[in-house]
Order: structure tokens, then sequence, then C-alpha cells
């Protein structure tokens, strides 16, 4: 039986490629099929309106819940380039091993704290509307499947509120998702907010994990 200290495939492709973590590839592979920073490289243009959505500018705004260690972020930023601008937020700080200088530049803002904490929550909106709102965010875990669901179900809600408040018209979400529980009342919430909603379990997710990841995509207003 395979331990989450080994290091696998996609730990060792990560680590090879200058990430601290597997979770890039499950990103990677949603942001190829799904084209969740589409229009990063076209300065944001194709997303938001005149009743209050981003409108065509120069930076593509993406906020990265959950963030440590810091894959995710790395990915945004190395996609998105001079187009991008990120902010992030964990209860705990990023590795710095891999980001070469990244995490030192203007287009990137890190909060350290909790995303329910009411000042933190406040700062995080105010630096929106975002074109995309990310998380791979996960309670800690306990073993017991029942509640780690609840505490996975809680965090989702949190990161859907974010995106309902802080989400441009026509912006996407990707937040991983613990499986069972009431996570369809999750995903019918996501089907009001936006074009699209769906579940997706990319390859990288280990096989025995019981994670997947809710996106939707065209915020409708």
């Amino acid at each position: 039986m395979g331990s989450y200290d080994t290091l696998d495939y996609w730990s060792l492709k990560a680590q090879k490629e200058g990430y601290p973590a597997r979770s890039v590839y499950k990103l990677k592979e949603m942001d190829e099929k799904f084209g969740l920073f589409k229009g990063a490289s076209k300065g944001g243009k194709g997303l938001g309106n005149a009743q209050g959505g981003l409108s065509a500018g120069p930076v593509f705004k993406v906020l990265d819940i959950g963030a440590a260690p810091g894959s995710w972020s790395l990915y945004a930023l190395r996609r998105m380039g001079r187009f991008g601008s990120l902010v992030s937020v964990d209860l705990s700080p990023l590795s710095r091993v891999y980001d070469k200088g990244l995490f030192d530049g203007d287009n990137f803002f890190f909060i350290q704290g909790d995303i329910t904490d009411s000042a933190v929550r406040a700062q995080l909106i105010e630096r929106g509307p975002y074109h995309l709102v990310m998380s791979d965010v996960a309670p800690a875990t306990t073993g017991n499947r029942s509640v780690d669901t609840l505490r996975s179900l809680a965090l989702v809600e949190e990161v859907v509120s974010y995106a309902e408040a802080a989400l441009a018209s026509g912006g996407n979400l990707v937040v991983k998702v613990f499986q069972g529980g009431d996570t369809a009342e999750v995903l019918k919430r996501l089907r009001s907010l936006f074009a699209t909603a769906r579940s997706f379990k990319p390859e990288a997710c280990r096989s025995e994990s019981f994670e997947t990841y809710y996106l939707g995509l065209g915020k409708k207003h």
C-alpha cells in the first residue's frame, strides 16, 4: 500500500519542474481542459461587461485560497506572466524553494491568515474583482472520512462565498471537494451562479483519494 510520504511520478515531476507539490498538475490539466486562464495572455480581454464586471485591460486577476505550499500560485504567475496579478492566502507561509523571486514581484500579494476572519476577507475582496478564484484548500485531516468531509465542505462553502462576492462577470472558479455529505448541494449552488458547473477528477489525483474538483465557468452576473 502506497504512502503519501512516498515520492511518486507526479511528486518527482513537480520537483524536477520546480514546484513544491504534485498538486500543480491537477491545476494544469484543468486549465488545459477548461481554459481557466483564458484571456491571461491577452491582458484579460474577453471577460467582463458594463454592468460591473472586469472590462478589457492589462491585468488578469487571480485569487488563490489555501495557497501553501505554493504550487498553484507558482503555476498562475508563470502562466500569466506580465499580464497577471495574483493574490494568495493561507494559514501557513509559502515555500520559497522554487519561486526564483516570483513571490517578490509587484504583481503578487500574499496574506498569511484565516479566510474566515473578517479583516482577511475584507482585504481579499478589496483587491478584486477577479477573473479566477481557485482553491486547493483542505482541512487538517483526521482519517475519519465523515469528519474530514464535513470540514472540507465548510471550507468549500467559504470559497464559493468568496467567488460570489469577488468574482467578476464571466469569471471562473475551481475548488477542491472531498466527496460525500452535502457536496451535491454545493454543485447545485454553482449551477445557479455560473453558466456551467461540473465536477472533474484530474489524472494526478491519488487513486485512493476521495477528493475531486468542482468548477464554475462563466459567472452569470
